[in-house]
């Protein structure tokens, strides 16, 4: 049962979001789970109203649009060796008729976003305290498919991380795991002239799936499965209060999995005596935990910002009409983005 987004405010006793600091007497802690309500499967998502899609709305001022989905197979063979690449048949009744199906579709091998039941914490289990057994094929908990009827619409704001430092003559090394942390985030919306709001969606360019679609052949993407390296978002708690004190709606990067990996040596979310998985990524220390299982952040990763980035450069316009529409897939662990940016 998803919450409704027109109480929220009468539920927290005001139109003031809680800070992240203000989360840390929360139950469990820095947790957002009684602020939507008990049955609440949308998380950040609540923070779209009805206000604040009224006004995004407003920001369509040329009707340029952005298409913000790279193509399905853009990143086969995928650089994780995880997910191999989808089929695509057609079949024909007749000379002018066509019909066609993907086989080994995986829905998160190119520009997606997350869905809830995506990332669980040992501890406190997934979003909103569900258990293990609230998550499988047989169950829709947490699934995707709350996100396409809830619907993603918003003001975008793009943080041009990589063209800001580049500006500044220390331009991003995609080969290594830069740590993009608060002061790179605020320098960067200084330099933009960027004011957030509540409810905004936010977007963050590094740059690397530029690279890795164009810079990586077959041969660099299989060394690369073998050595993970991607810049991204720092994995401390002080880029994760930063992103819930924005009250951001959903964050998206351009890159493969939102935060730098590895992660940020020694950082603060590291919850020590966890043992690591037999299989897959460790994400202790990492930050899809505290944001997707504790704070319900939506989040998109491999984003195609290159064209808005570059349009953005050019009018000094950094604020758009955002959409997204993940397929309407029942239990979906996530989904292709289905993305646009209007200006």
């Amino acid at each position: 049962m998803q919450s409704k987004t027109a109480s929220l405010e009468d539920r927290i006793g005001g139109s003031r979001w809680p800070s992240f600091r203000e989360l840390e007497t929360a139950d469990p802690p820095e947790s957002s789970w009684s602020l939507f309500g008990p049955d609440d499967e949308l998380g950040t998502i609540n923070f779209l109203t009805d206000d604040v899609r009224r006004r995004a709305a407003s920001l369509v001022r040329t009707g340029r649009t952005f298409n913000l989905d790279y193509p399905i197979g853009a990143f086969d063979p995928f650089p994780t060796g995880t997910r191999p690449e989808a089929k695509h048949t057609m079949f024909s009744n007749n000379p002018w008729h066509f019909d066609d199906w993907l086989d080994s579709f995986y829905l998160q091998a190119t520009t997606q976003i997350d869905a809830l039941r995506h990332i669980g914490h040992p501890e406190h289990g997934f979003y909103g305290g569900r258990v293990r057994e609230d998550i499988s094929e047989q169950t829709t908990t947490l699934g995707i498919q709350t996100y396409a009827e809830a619907g993603i619409v918003g003001r975008g704001v793009l943080l041009d991380v990589e063209r800001h430092l580049a500006a500044e003559g220390r331009p991003i090394d995609q080969s290594t795991s830069y740590e993009i942390g608060v002061e790179d985030l605020e320098a960067t919306a200084e330099r933009q002239g960027v004011r957030f709001e509540d409810g905004d969606i936010l977007l963050v360019r590094t740059g690397w799936a530029e690279y890795c679609r164009v810079e990586m052949d077959a041969a660099a993407r299989a060394a690369f499965a073998k050595q993970i390296r991607v810049p991204g978002l720092a994995t401390t708690k002080a880029v994760v209060a930063w992103l819930w004190d924005h009250h951001f709606s959903l964050v998206a990067v351009d890159n493969l999995g939102v935060e730098c990996f590895p992660y940020t040596a020694g950082n603060d979310l590291v919850v020590p005596g966890l043992p690591a998985p037999e299989r897959g990524i460790d994400h202790n220390g990492g930050i899809h935990r505290p944001l997707l299982t504790m704070l319900g952040f939506a989040l998109g990763e491999m984003w195609a910002l290159e064209d808005l980035a570059a349009d953005c450069a050019r009018d000094g316009v950094y604020e758009f009409l955002l959409t997204a529409k993940p397929l309407h897939l029942p239990g979906g662990a996530g989904s292709p983005a289905n993305a646009l940016a209007i200006k």
